[in-house]
């Protein structure tokens, strides 16, 4: 799957914008993903603390949004510039891929709450397919 040059666009300009808040942005998907969706909470049964806003959740989602900052920047080749953190999930963390989708769906979310003006329907579709292809590529070393 592969963005146009609008969408390829529209995701970095967005990006160039909303990067500044990154870390406020991650935390609050990522609290929204472990509180909406349970089963992701068994990734983390070593953290003493899985609350909304937990030391430990600011933490990861720093990880996290470091990650999707990594996407933005080889946007041009996602499968390849995805390919150590994919192996990562996939050997080492063991995670499911279908978990990929649910945070990106909070990420929507959280993206369209912090940032309605610019999170508009074209960009909203074109963010939604980065994403799409963000979890192609982090899926790929599990087949």
């Amino acid at each position: 799957m592969s963005l146009t040059v609008q969408e390829r666009d529209a995701v970095v300009n967005l990006w160039g914008k909303i990067s500044k808040s990154s870390d406020a942005i991650g935390a609050e998907a990522l609290g929204r993903m472990l509180a909406v969706y349970s089963q992701t909470r068994s990734y983390f049964k070593h953290w003493t603390d899985l609350n909304y806003g937990s030391e430990p959740v600011r933490i990861h989602s720093k990880k996290i949004m470091g990650g999707i900052n990594q996407a933005v920047s080889k946007i041009d080749d996602l499968k390849g510039g995805l390919s150590e953190l994919s192996l990562y999930h996939a050997f080492k963390l063991k995670v499911d891929p279908a978990n990929f989708p649910l945070l990106s769906h909070c990420l929507i979310v959280v993206i369209s709450m912090m940032f309605p003006k610019d999170f508009t329907p074209e960009v909203h579709l074109a963010f939604d397919k980065f994403l799409a292809a963000v979890t192609a590529a982090l899926s790929e070393r599990y087949r």
